[in-house]
């Protein structure tokens, strides 16, 4: 958007800004009359005026929209915001002074008309002023998408009943977290004349609620168990929830309707079991038709009634499903803080599932688990129910337009797509003249289907892939590389309109990616689709009236052959493979042919027209073997745009790098979202103790048993979210406990060489789920069949995945942390002079937790060979030599390491190489100065520091901070358990 500098003085001001609008008027018009099928957005202020000119006074937004010529004072969505704010305060204004004349939305005159009604069934909506509001949000729609998008899914959404548009569902935490960013997001929607269906739940704040209330949750199979008292709350708070929803949107000037009874019949779920939690056998979409004939958004609470009028509970993904099955939607949008699924090998959010081609791949896979695997099953069974051209939408409630009205999207799609066919004979297609049609659809050219049948029957004699969807959707033909080249060329692609809308086309372009590294083909300069290929290439070219796109290509030696090959010869660089392009010179051929000749020249140029096409597979080969010239293999992430050099632009659903090659798992690869039942094996000591705090405070882990055998019987302190008692659980017990499936998570707080016959009792009594196991002593640090937990330096996938994890020790993980960035340009063996305060001596009295003793003192102990020493020297891979001592303090640990270097390095170079490593992790800080351990104390991280550099620049003085209980133990072992259980990895760990 244009940025205008601020003005000042009275009517001038008054003038220029009129001027200005009158200018960009005339520029717009200008524009889109010399490029039609462009858009050119408006600036700020013209944006401003258009929403506002035929609803505000002057004064009412002229301070507005001076502000607005300041540069960057505002970004577009605050322009439309408060463009959409002036226009609901106007409208409220003249609500109070004329009722009669804006009715609301519960007290519309009983006299309405039928075709007045029946204007309203469908997406336009009634007033001029509505017209023109659409106009101007459908062209800024169109910043953040092709104009061709935006118009191609309106029209689709456009062309069903309004209830059928879109049903939305909204997470409770949206409303408590989101909900400008919701408000916002269906106004936009409101505002181009649709109407979605909203469905709300508000399970946190009931949580909340019940807490306060003295109610324990209960659940039993994921279900909240709802007795009278719980529904009675319930109730009461689904109704603020609703209203707080409303309230919000008509204060946007979008007309709503509260709708909390009425639509879902129930019966009982398993009354003796959940008590008054209903299962929906009916779905009266009545009072939803009337709200959006009335002009109003239908906001919907998950309650349901039985034929008796009992209210019931119903969870709120339950309710959204049963209404989408009753209006067939084309869209059903479930509002996610994650804003999608995650890949958890990948750390990536899933842009794309298609059921029929995935489905019994992603549930093989490890990270499809908890509620990630509900939500895929539950989906399928959903969309099985449902027409194909339904689809469900996981994303966040900013990037909602952003999904509905792009090819690239923003969240996880799912649909049932169509299981994809790839073949490499003509023999394998089952019907050849279906081929040849699909070629032959959409082609221009008065010779069209002749040149086809010549493209197909060169096919047999060439090798190729061809791929395409059940109903050939979708259907693209890829010629292998020919030797010496290594790019493969894609020879055609055609696609329907609804393959474009069903994303059919993204399906077959990430199976050709699968088999072809690297892939060239063109396209032309005017297609409409061009923008969505300038999204999978990772550059291009333009040269007359053609685009060249290409993918895997990273030399840029090799890139510039590429172009400067296309520049010169163009098209015809790639042979006669490109079906358009035989097809546009037949048709020129025709059309010449016509209107010169007759007759027997006619003839002959015809036959000339077919020699040529009959030698075209010979010139392909000829041409595939100039064009490329032993390109590298490997692939790049596309980084710039430009429509006449290397265009490198991430896929719309790509994601940001990060220099860290293991970031950490956050709230986005949570996948579990019901609390974890939590059993501590010797917790007697400081650092059970301090898990035990963690634990009380963490929304998702339920303590259930605490044993230790000089505690038993007293009750457990600090924890408040249940009573619990200590117990002296034997390995008997646990073996009992684990057959029942009692337990996720053991956690053995013992000391080394204790706790094997506890987790050999796990291990005999595995009962119906694989429970999480993790040791804090050293017993399996060295065992290969266990997970070792350090999740800043393991790949967090496997930990993720594993059941058995070894928690790290506390001076091993300050020391790894220290050295691990340094280990490629280490020059000898790092020496490590550790201390740590007295608490890691344990609780049994020894000299080396004797206060008087330490007073004014400080012991070495175990000079070479610590176990500790071992443990660095195997998780580095490189040996270190390692010195503790002990102190006078209570908690926290220092080392100074003597790194030597093989290569001569800055402090400067180190401390950034530091930085990169460990960027995005919130428990590791990075300082220029050498951090203390009065500082880290108490604290759940580890700090870094010093990067003193000898003066030969071969050797580095290291120093790290760590609390021994916290990061060094307990803390360390709460991120394991919340990534092998499925939570964000920093829930329940105080961050500063």
């Amino acid at each position: 958007f244009t940025r205008h500098k601020p003005q000042r003085g009275g009517v001038k001001v008054k003038q220029d800004q009129a001027e200005r609008r009158s200018r960009e008027e005339s520029r717009e018009k200008q524009w889109k009359s010399s490029a039609p099928n462009q858009y050119l957005p408006p600036s700020p202020e013209l944006l401003f005026h258009k929403l506002c000119k035929r609803s505000c006074k002057k004064e009412e937004f002229s301070f507005t929209l001076n502000n607005l010529s300041a540069p960057n004072r505002y970004s577009t969505p605050t322009i439309i915001m408060l463009a959409l704010r002036s226009r609901a305060a106007v409208v409220a204004r003249r609500a109070r002074t004329a009722t009669s004349k804006f009715p609301s939305s519960r007290t519309l005159p009983q006299a309405a008309t039928s075709v007045a009604l029946a204007s309203r069934r469908q997406y336009s909506a009634p007033s001029t002023d509505s017209f023109s509001t659409r106009s101007t949000v459908v062209q800024l729609l169109s910043n953040i998408g092709s104009k061709r998008e935006v118009q191609q899914y309106l029209s689709h959404f456009s062309s069903v009943s309004s209830q059928q548009f879109a049903v939305i569902k909204v997470g409770g935490a949206i409303i408590t977290e989101h909900l400008e960013s919701l408000t916002s997001a269906l106004a936009f929607l409101n505002h181009v004349g649709l109407f979605p269906v909203v469905v709300h739940g508000a399970g946190p704040q009931l949580n909340k609620l019940l807490e306060d209330a003295g109610v324990e949750p209960q659940f039993e199979e994921g279900i909240r168990v709802t007795d009278g008292k719980t529904l009675a709350v319930a109730r009461k708070l689904f109704l603020e929830e609703n209203l707080k929803l409303v309230e919000k949107l008509e204060e946007m000037g979008v007309r709503a309707r509260p709708i909390t009874s009425g639509v879902f019949g129930a019966d009982y779920l398993d009354k003796e079991k959940y008590k008054l939690v209903g299962k929906i056998n009916k779905v009266d979409k009545g009072p939803i038709e009337a709200a959006i004939n009335a002009g109003c958004l239908p906001i919907l609470t998950s309650m349901a009634e039985t034929p008796e009028g009992q209210v019931l509970n119903v969870n709120a993904d339950v309710a959204a499903g049963e209404l989408a099955r009753e209006l067939q939607p084309l869209k059903i949008v479930y509002l996610s803080e994650k804003g999608g699924l995650f890949n958890a090998d990948t750390n990536e959010k899933i842009s794309a599932i298609n059921l029929d081609e995935e489905y019994d791949y992603l549930m093989s896979q490890w990270w499809c688990r908890y509620g990630t695997r509900l939500k895929i099953k539950e989906t399928k069974q959903l969309l099985d129910l449902l027409p194909r051209s339904s689809s469900v939408a996981i994303i966040h409630p900013a990037d909602l337009q952003k999904e509905l009205f792009t090819d690239t999207g923003a969240g996880t799609l799912i649909r049932r797509g169509n299981k994809l066919a790839i073949v490499s004979s003509l023999s394998e297609f089952e019907d050849l003249q279906k081929l040849k049609d699909v070629l032959v659809r959409d082609r221009e050219g008065l010779d069209a289907r002749a040149t086809v049948d010549r493209y197909v029957d060169g096919l047999k004699n060439q090798e190729f892939q061809a791929y395409f969807d059940e109903p050939m959707d979708a259907l693209a033909i890829v010629l292998p590389p020919k030797s010496p080249s290594s790019l493969s060329n894609l020879a055609t692609f055609t696609i329907t309109k609804a393959g474009w809308l069903t994303n059919v086309a993204d399906n077959v372009f990430a199976a050709i990616k699968k088999d072809h590294s690297k892939l060239v083909w063109t396209v032309k300069e005017d297609d409409e689709n061009l923008t969505w290929f300038f999204d999978k290439a990772d550059g291009s070219l333009s040269k007359d009236g053609e685009v060249m796109f290409w993918y895997g290509i990273t030399d840029g030696d090799k890139v510039k052959e590429l172009m400067t090959e296309f520049v010169t010869h163009g098209r015809s660089m790639l042979g006669d493979s490109n079906l358009e392009a035989r097809l546009h010179r037949a048709a020129r051929a025709a059309t010449g042919m016509s209107a010169t000749m007759a007759g027997q020249s006619g003839t002959k140029q015809q036959a000339s027209g077919i020699k040529q096409e009959a030698s075209g597979i010979k010139q392909e080969a000829s041409g595939i073997k100039q064009q490329a010239r032993a390109f590298s293999t490997s692939a790049r992430r596309p980084t710039a745009r430009s429509s006449q050099a290397v265009r490198s632009t991430p896929s719309g659903r790509g994601y940001a790098t990060t220099t860290n090659p293991n970031p950490p798992f956050g709230k986005q690869n949570s996948s579990n979202t019901q609390p974890a039942k939590v059993a501590l094996i010797g917790a007697r000591g400081y650092t059970g103790q301090a898990l035990i705090n963690l634990l009380d405070a963490h929304p998702n882990m339920d303590l259930r048993h605490v044993s230790s055998r000089e505690l038993a019987g007293q009750k457990l302190k600090g924890y408040e979210k249940r009573d619990i008692t200590y117990e002296n659980l034997t390995p008997e017990d646990v073996r009992r406990m684990e057959e029942k499936g009692e337990i996720d998570c053991w956690v053995m707080a013992l000391p080394n060489g204790v706790c094997k016959p506890f987790v050999d009792a796990v291990n005999e009594g595995k009962g119906p789920q694989n429970s999480v196991v993790v040791d804090l002593s050293a017993d399996y640090r060295f065992d290969s069949k266990w997970t070792y937990g350090l999740p800043e330096l393991v790949n967090r996938s496997d930990i993720a995945k594993a059941t058995r994890i070894s928690n790290p020790g506390c001076y091993a993980t300050a020391a790894q942390l220290g050295i691990a960035p340094l280990v490629p340009f280490l020059g000898g063996q790092p020496t490590i002079f550790g201390v740590s305060g007295y608490s890691g001596a344990g609780t049994k009295p020894s000299p080396k937790n004797d206060v008087e003793n330490l007073t004014g003192n400080i012991i070495p102990y175990s000079l070479t060979d610590h176990i500790h020493e071992r443990e660095i020297s195997n998780q580095l891979g490189v040996e270190v030599a390692f010195v503790p001592h002990v102190a006078v303090w209570f908690q926290g640990i220092h080392h100074s390491i003597s790194i030597p270097l093989k290569e001569k390095m800055t402090s400067r170079d180190i401390r950034n190489l530091y930085q990169e490593r460990y960027a995005g992790e919130k428990l590791v800080k990075i300082t220029g100065e050498a951090p203390s351990v009065k500082a880290i104390s108490g604290k759940h991280g580890v700090e870094i520091g010093g990067f003193g550099v000898h003066s030969s620049g071969k050797r580095v003085v290291v120093c790290a901070t760590i609390d021994n209980l916290l990061k060094g133990a307990a803390t360390q072992c709460l991120q394991n358990m919340n990534l092998a259980l499925g939570f964000a990895e920093y829930e329940g760990i105080p961050l500063v």
